[in-house]
């Protein structure tokens, strides 16, 4: 690793500068991906750009859409994403000093955000500009790294795809032993022969041919690894462990040979049992919410700005579970 004018400078750099490149993930599938992971992360396939607390596992306050958290600094860049669409002054500006501190420093506190989660409940229910933060947040950080690191490995299934994409809100995009691009070269590193499959795609990983499919089930097995024995100290404390409902959702969906999604894909919830999660139920939702369709709008100069906060902060140790 590289320091440059203060901030980090690696691999997941270099992906967060070329979102403009356009996310892999589009339409339905990325629609479907979003609601896996809505599963995962709440329990059900709603976006819920509304949601907000501390759930004591060392972040801060945890809100919206992809769990933006105090402590880490991608809470903050959502905020200063609604600023700039509200046009500067807003309900959440009173916490600006203590936000873009706790950013700077990865504090975990909530003193001096009294009110914080009462605000965010309020914009989250009714201000679509506050959602189209949140949307432009996640994509940056989240969406358009993982597909990065899917076009260069030259996944096209959409299972593999939207697996990135999980791994990537769950565990950050960076090549950290614990982040989404630590666990691609862990993962890459096994591949040590040519390994036939039936997905219709074969990549090419240290000159071998493997079967996408093949290639994800490894991934699959690393990413459990690193759920259940964390090497990086911010990710011990235990609550990775009992995430691995992620793991086995995504499995049950390769044994069923759920390669490309269309319109439906069946996977398993939180408690094991199986559950179709269709494109309909998110453009439904996002219709009663007043979000009818995803922003694709990309800043790169914000981005460049922010992204010292994404990589000191949010890369390698995004979210525990909730």
């Amino acid at each position: 690793m590289n320091f440059i004018f203060g901030f980090t400078f690696n691999f997941s750099a270099v992906a967060l500068l070329f979102v403009g490149c356009g996310a892999v993930l589009q339409g339905c599938d990325k629609t479907i991906a979003l609601e896996i992971t809505n599963i995962y992360e709440n329990g059900d396939t709603a976006l819920h750009y509304d949601y907000c607390e501390d759930i004591n596992d060392g972040r801060g306050f945890t809100s919206g859409i992809a769990g933006f958290c105090t402590g880490t600094g991608d809470a903050w860049l959502v905020i200063q994403e609604y600023h700039k669409l509200s046009g500067g002054k807003d309900q959440m500006s009173t916490f600006d000093p203590v936000l873009a501190e706790y950013a700077k420093t990865g504090n975990n506190a909530t003193t001096g955000l009294s009110g914080y989660c009462t605000v965010w409940n309020k914009l989250g229910s009714s201000d679509s500009k506050f959602k189209q933060a949140q949307d432009t947040i996640r994509d940056s950080l989240y969406m358009d790294p993982a597909m990065d690191y899917a076009k260069q490995l030259g996944l096209k299934t959409s299972i593999a795809q939207g697996q990135l994409y999980d791994a990537g809100i769950q565990h950050g995009a960076s090549d950290g032993p614990d982040g989404l691009g630590g666990m691609i070269a862990k993962t890459n590193a096994l591949v040590t022969a040519d390994e036939a499959g039936d997905s219709g795609s074969t990549l090419t990983v240290n000159g071998h041919k493997i079967d996408e499919i093949a290639w994800l089930n490894r991934f699959l097995g690393v990413r459990a690894d690193v759920l259940s024995n964390p090497r990086e100290p911010t990710n011990m404390s235990g609550a990775w462990a009992k995430t691995l409902y992620r793991i086995k959702s995504y499995q049950y969906a390769v044994g069923a040979k759920e390669y490309n999604w269309g319109d439906s894909v069946k996977v398993l919830d939180n408690d094991g049992k199986p559950i179709t999660v269709t494109c309909a139920m998110a453009l439904s939702s996002r219709q009663d919410s007043g979000v009818v369709g995803l922003s694709i709008a990309r800043w790169p100069l914000f981005l460049i700005m922010s992204l010292g906060f994404y990589l000191t902060h949010v890369g390698s140790h995004r979210r525990g579970y909730r």
